[in-house]
């Protein structure tokens, strides 16, 4: 979103917007935008799981082979780090780009199933979570239509 506003500057010669249109410039935006969200987000967010004790149940101590214990270790972290990824592509991204749009719609898939995964672990108290068949059944149709896409679409370029 800030990409399009940053060319629209540019185009009205507003002085440094055209920096916005260097991928370096960008990609290191991004980087640093992406470690505010996942510290400061990271923080609060652990701090609320805690609070309402969302944390993970271990299955059997006896499969903790390394002695971590993740009793009472909060679960759906997961939500950081995809909210450190995406909200970055979607203010800084080009997102008419096939290659945006593709790892946002994986990331958001995965994402959903690990959320499901965890929300079963936890609220549903069912230690093994989602069913495995599941889990591969969406996977391997993301992995079809990332596929297929790549494969059909003219915007993919292969050299």
């Amino acid at each position: 979103m800030l990409n399009y506003l940053f060319d629209y500057l540019q185009s009205l010669n507003f002085p440094g917007a055209g920096m916005f249109g260097y991928i370096t410039f960008r990609a290191i935006f991004a980087l640093v935008l992406s470690l505010i969200i996942s510290v400061w987000f990271g923080k609060h967010f652990i701090a609320m799981l805690k609070r309402r004790n969302i944390s993970e149940t271990q299955r059997d101590e006896k499969l903790d082979p390394f002695g971590v214990g993740k009793v009472g270790v909060p679960t759906m972290g997961g939500v950081i780090i995809i909210l450190a990824i995406l909200v970055p592509c979607l203010l800084i991204g080009r997102l008419e780009n096939i290659y945006m749009i593709l790892m946002i719609v994986t990331t958001l898939i995965l994402g959903l199933l690990g959320f499901a995964d965890d929300y079963i672990k936890t609220f549903k108290k069912n230690k093994d979570g989602l069913n495995g068949w599941v889990k591969i059944i969406g996977q391997v149709s993301l992995g079809l239509i990332v596929g297929l896409t790549l494969r059909y679409s003219p915007q993919v370029v292969i050299n």
